[in-house]
């Protein structure tokens, strides 16, 4: 239902932008959080987006690099990544959640929604 693109290859101080697709006409009721998973590791939190976009959350390690938008009319919310680092590199999720608690929205469980997943690797 949520389908995730944009990922790739990229030299370290490089940029991408994932953007995260749902075909549902209530797209903009769902606040839409991008996780990432690198192998051995938990899947962590990244950024997340409420419902309206104007409310928004990033982890520590990419504040000032990742930008998170969304267009609702688009039924689509993008991740801006700038400045990559090799310690980016995972597999990129987008999910969708009916929480309004913003600090909720960090957590993996508050998420009914997922999209498949798309690899990012940064990497001279």
């Amino acid at each position: 239902q949520l389908q995730a693109s944009g990922g790739g290859l990229v030299q370290p101080g490089g940029s991408l932008t994932l953007s995260c697709a749902h075909s549902a006409p209530n797209f903009g009721d769902y606040a839409i959080g991008w996780f990432r998973q690198a192998p051995g590791r938990e899947r962590e939190v990244v950024s997340v987006i409420s419902s309206s976009g104007e409310n928004t959350y990033y982890t520590d390690s990419v504040k000032g690099r990742f930008t998170i938008s969304r267009d609702n009319a688009k039924n689509t919310v993008y991740l801006r990544m700038n400045s990559l680092k090799p310690e980016d590199t995972a597999t990129y999720y987008c999910a969708a959640s009916g929480t309004v608690i913003l600090s909720n929205l960090r957590n993996v469980a508050a998420y009914a929604y997922w999209g498949q997943g798309t690899q990012v690797t940064v990497s001279s």
